[in-house]
């Protein structure tokens, strides 16, 4: 059996339609034909990498991978949750100003206008229930407490997640990228804590057949090739991430200084049935692997785990905000094409193939 290998989400858009951003919101009509080319370029340009499984690079998803289905609310104000990356900028989310709290758009409809096109299986990405969390701010809303919004998002999280399996998603990836943001945020773990249970809560009303098709992306942040929370310890989130009901996890790794250390604390904590897809190529370094280094961290991954329990991943996606220009679309397609042609090296030298 080959080690399966998946990407995690977002490609860089293609200039067009980044510089018509510029001009005119991302809901404008006039961009239909814009995102419908870098559609069906990415996909193809997937395709051609030999990709076993592909998504549509995110392309629709304006303004970024964390608010997308929120932006434009127009009972949300813009000076919400702050996100400081080590390059010096920041990332802000919208912060909730009344009830109720409701998404203006679904990845489920990227997800349908993918699958039109694509010869291969698709997964999609959505945000975690935690990061939208973020969104309610510290004091109560009047009339609309907290309680009462935490209902409405998980409801609203598991309509989108449930549509996308039903619309035949190969896996719908939930991206949790703020978890070591919590631990650095929060030393003492109560917030990474509370987005456990949270996204425990949303994982519960899946049957455990669909939270086989269900997985969790965890990585220290990917924007202008920075981090936010690359510096906390591996250690303080992953004993914790695997507690999380879902059946696969994709772990950023060919980033970490000591990839040995991760892996030792993945195989002390990772349950039966769950899968790990370390990260293989990293999206922040701007050389391109070769399929023989991508070979030697898969067969690193393999002394520690063993192979119904392994998969190959990106350590992020390429772009999860869509202004984002550090790596261009060669580059990312060239790393893709690395991390599975070295991921059927590996496992030919294991006999998997």
């Amino acid at each position: 059996m080959p080690i399966p290998t998946e990407p995690i989400g977002s490609i860089p858009r293609p200039l067009p339609l980044i510089e018509a951003w510029a001009a005119h919101d991302g809901d404008d009509p006039l961009l239909e034909p814009l995102y419908a080319e870098a559609v069906r370029d990415t996909i193809a340009r997937f395709e051609a990498t030999g990709s076993p499984v592909i998504t549509d690079g995110e392309q629709r998803k304006y303004h970024n991978f964390w608010t997308y289905c929120v932006h434009g609310l127009p009972n949300a104000g813009a000076e919400g949750f702050r996100i400081p990356f080590s390059a010096g900028h920041t990332r802000r989310m919208p912060r909730l100003t009344s009830g109720p709290f409701r998404y203006r758009r679904s990845a489920d409809a990227y997800l349908e206008a993918a699958l039109r096109l694509a010869r291969v299986p698709v997964k999609q990405a959505v945000i975690s229930a935690s990061a939208l969390s973020l969104l309610y701010p510290d004091e109560e809303i009047p009339g609309y407490p907290r309680e009462q919004f935490i209902d409405d998002l998980l409801r609203e999280h598991e309509t989108e997640v449930r549509n996308c399996l039903r619309r035949g998603a190969h896996k719908v990836q939930i991206d949790f990228t703020e978890g070591r943001l919590a631990v650095k945020l929060d030393p003492g773990g109560a917030l990474l804590r509370s987005f456990i249970r949270l996204n425990n809560l949303a994982l519960a009303r899946f049957s455990a057949a669909d939270r086989q098709r269900i997985g969790v992306h965890t990585c220290p942040g990917s924007d202008r090739d920075s981090t936010h929370s690359a510096d906390v310890d591996y250690a303080e989130l992953l004993p914790s991430l695997f507690q999380l009901e879902a059946g696969s996890f994709y772990v950023a790794l060919a980033s970490e200084r000591d990839p040995e250390r991760v892996l030792a604390i993945i195989r002390e904590h990772v349950r039966p049935g769950q899968r790990v897809f370390v990260g293989v190529v990293d999206p922040t370094d701007p050389r391109i692997e070769t399929p023989q280094q991508v070979c030697e961290r898969v067969l690193l991954a393999a002394r520690y785990l063993s192979p119904d329990q392994l998969g190959t991943t990106d350590d992020c996606g390429f772009a999860p905000f869509c202004d984002d220009i550090s790596t261009t679309r060669d580059a990312a397609f060239a790393k893709i094409g690395a991390r599975v042609a070295g991921t059927v090296l590996a496992a030919r030298e294991l006999g998997l193939d």
